[in-house]
């Protein structure tokens, strides 16, 4: 799962969502200098990259890119997944969208000194194009997977990925929400059982 799908199934804990963003910036076990709940949440984090990876849905999702994108498809396959997050946000939430994602950048002032030095070049530019309220339209996806393709010197042609989601919106779309429903439930499991202990 992408960006906000991680901070979302933080279920509104500070420190937890603090260590499920930055877990991807995190190798190994290079975090025990930090807070027992940002810890937890690199945790939790991991176990919902676990569970994705290995479950058909998404696995079927990628299916449709991949012989296009090859090993880059499970990437695109969590971006659209954020975007129909953020597009059905009324489902998951009741606190609009907007303000959750200014919360949260406001979280990441809080505990800037702390965060991985990745972490924190990228926080300036994320908030500076909103990238987590922008994922609820096409647009905003289009920039975030023109933004990927730059990243691997055009060599995933990430960019054209947004024909394919237009493509197959209805399908990746059922696909999410069924998925994401499971997710949930497990997510609040793997919370009771490495953050509540």
């Amino acid at each position: 799962m992408n960006f906000l799908a991680h901070i979302y199934l933080s279920f509104d804990q500070p420190e937890i969502t603090v260590g499920n963003f930055i877990a991807d910036h995190i190798r190994a076990n290079k975090y025990q200098h930090l807070p027992e709940r940002i810890q937890q949440g690199i945790l939790l984090h991991r176990a919902i990259d676990t569970f994705t990876d290995t479950h058909p849905i998404p696995k079927k999702s990628s299916k449709k890119l991949h012989k296009n994108y090859g090993h880059y498809s499970r990437v695109i396959v969590d971006i659209y997944y954020d975007h129909f997050l953020a597009k059905n946000w009324h489902r998951y939430s009741n606190e609009p969208l907007l303000d959750y994602v200014e919360n949260f950048y406001s979280l990441l002032e809080d505990y800037f000194t702390i965060l991985p030095k990745a972490t924190q070049r990228m926080i300036p530019y994320m908030i500076a194009d909103n990238w987590l309220y922008n994922y609820a339209n096409l647009a905003g996806i289009a920039k975030v997977l023109n933004g990927m393709n730059r990243r691997t010197k055009n060599r995933s042609k990430m960019n054209f990925a947004i024909l394919d989601l237009e493509e197959h919106y209805t399908a990746f779309e059922q696909e999410f929400v069924t998925f994401f429903d499971e997710l949930i439930i497990f997510s609040k499991t793997k919370y009771q059982e490495i953050c509540l202990k």
